[in-house]
């Protein structure tokens, strides 16, 4: 049996997202339960998947077998103490605060649990924290993305999408879309509400709640799908690689997980400036075959990153 924690509080999180990812890839061949670690979990989750909460009371437990903690810990509860010593204990980390790999590593005296093995989600995150641990990109099901057949009618469209916090949006990115829109382009930005008292209305911007629509719905109506972050720095960054899946050219900021997978001007771009992501976009508008070209590599990159073998040599280290 394998167990899964997560905080499930997001049904947009992405760290939730790769817990569901992962109970869908693993329980195809394999005994798997998902279980709660926070008591803010999600109604909408708790509906769509089958998310227990751990009540020593009810006696509705893990009882043994593999557990892995994904973007969640264990540290700090009375539960640990009460259920079945796992077998094996994993640590999915998809963050950037290293208190929290000393919180799932260190095991009390008492507690008498193995040794937490370490995955990371990106050799990024690797060189930054300076730890070691197998890397194992976040799973994502490509199947559900696909290029579109042709381009709508209508204006050159530059958009992301993202969770609504405002620490998903960088600052100078408000003169940039201005700019686009200026020059005629069409902004569309899912998770867009902490923009919508910072950005002017204008006949061709769409600022949209996260979640709205899926991502599989979203992402292709976009032409460049264009990535920059304020304070907070992506681990991984699921959505560009969704939208890679998708056959769009990716614009994103090079400080980031996904950015060991661009190669620039060959399957995405990558800036450091401002005024770089400006050249950029703006020679993507003028060039659909350099649209088409880079979009094309980059669906060839995650079907790469993303194929059977490679998922299966990942899901056999949770099952061993």
């Amino acid at each position: 049996m394998i167990h899964l924690f997560n905080g499930f509080q997001n049904p947009f999180g992405g760290s939730e997202r790769e817990t569901l990812e992962l109970y869908r890839l693993l329980g195809a061949e394999q005994h798997v339960r998902l279980w709660a670690t926070s008591s803010r979990v999600s109604d909408e989750l708790m509906r769509q998947f089958p998310i227990r909460r751990v009540s020593p009371t009810t006696r509705d437990v893990p009882d043994g077998g593999t557990y892995v903690f994904l973007g969640a810990h264990w540290r700090n509860k009375i539960w640990p103490y009460l259920i079945a010593r796992p077998h094996r204990l994993i640590y999915v980390f998809n963050t950037f605060h290293p208190k929290i790999i000393a919180l799932t590593t260190r095991m009390p005296r008492l507690l008498g649990w193995p040794d937490a093995e370490l995955v990371l989600i990106s050799d990024f995150q690797r060189r930054l924290l300076q730890v070691e641990g197998t890397v194992h990109p976040s799973p994502i099901d490509i199947d559900r993305f696909s290029p579109r057949s042709a381009r709508p009618d209508g204006p050159f469209t530059v958009g992301r999408l993202s969770r609504d916090t405002a620490d998903k949006h960088h600052p100078d990115d408000l003169a940039l879309y201005e700019a686009l829109l200026a020059d005629g382009a069409a902004v569309r930005i899912q998770g867009g509400m902490p923009l919508k008292d910072r950005l002017a209305p204008h006949p061709l911007l769409e600022l949209l709640p996260e979640g709205q629509f899926a991502a599989e719905q979203f992402l292709p109506t976009l032409d460049v799908f264009y990535y920059r972050t304020g304070s907070h720095v992506e681990t991984f960054g699921r959505v560009v690689f969704e939208a890679m899946a998708c056959g769009l050219p990716v614009v994103c900021h090079s400080h980031g997980g996904y950015a060991d997978h661009i190669r620039h001007g060959e399957n995405g771009f990558l800036f450091e400036t401002t005024q770089q992501a400006s050249r950029i976009l703006a020679e993507l508008k003028a060039d659909p075959a350099l649209r088409a070209t880079v979009g094309h590599r980059a669906r060839r990159t995650v079907e790469q990153l993303f194929s059977p073998q490679a998922q299966l040599e990942r899901l056999n280290f949770y099952r061993r």
